[in-house]
């Protein structure tokens, strides 16, 4: 089990309560479609992927960009237990989608961009591997149930 200090119990829910899910979420899973182009291979049903423009325009991308940091927001309310909170989720990506579990750390590190851009100056180390422990716990959490 993870141990979790004040500070960084502190600072992941304050990183957050203060994320605009509607727009970090898109912008996040856009990074990684375009950066990491051979990610799109999972959102063939997501129509046109052809290029930036089209991925940052795509309102299925932005959806699921969404969807991606309310499932976050999950682990955050449930920090102590993200084994059991992600379960479900890491058997439908690994067992019915057939994600490559390695897809998992390069959404984290498109989030950990977006929400440093977004924060600046107060995206200070601390909060950097504050927010980092977080995800990479998260990606455990969810690589754990692959077979």
């Amino acid at each position: 089990m993870v141990q979790w200090t004040d500070f960084e119990r502190a600072t992941i829910q304050d990183v957050f309560s203060k994320m605009d899910y509607e727009s970090v979420g898109p912008e996040t899973l856009s990074r990684c479609l375009i950066v990491y182009p051979w990610t799109q291979r999972y959102f063939g049903n997501f129509g046109n992927l052809y290029n930036a423009a089209t991925i940052m325009g795509n309102p299925l991308v932005a959806k699921h960009g969404t969807t991606i940091l309310y499932s976050l927001e999950r682990g955050v309310k449930n920090m102590d237990n993200l084994k059991d909170t992600y379960a479900e989720l890491s058997v439908l990506h690994s067992e019915k989608l057939r994600v490559d579990p390695d897809n998992f750390k390069l959404i984290s590190d498109c989030l950990t961009i977006v929400v440093a851009s977004r924060m600046g100056k107060a995206f200070t180390g601390e909060v950097q591997a504050a927010l980092h422990k977080f995800l990479a716990v998260v990606v455990s959490s969810l690589r754990r149930q692959y077979h």
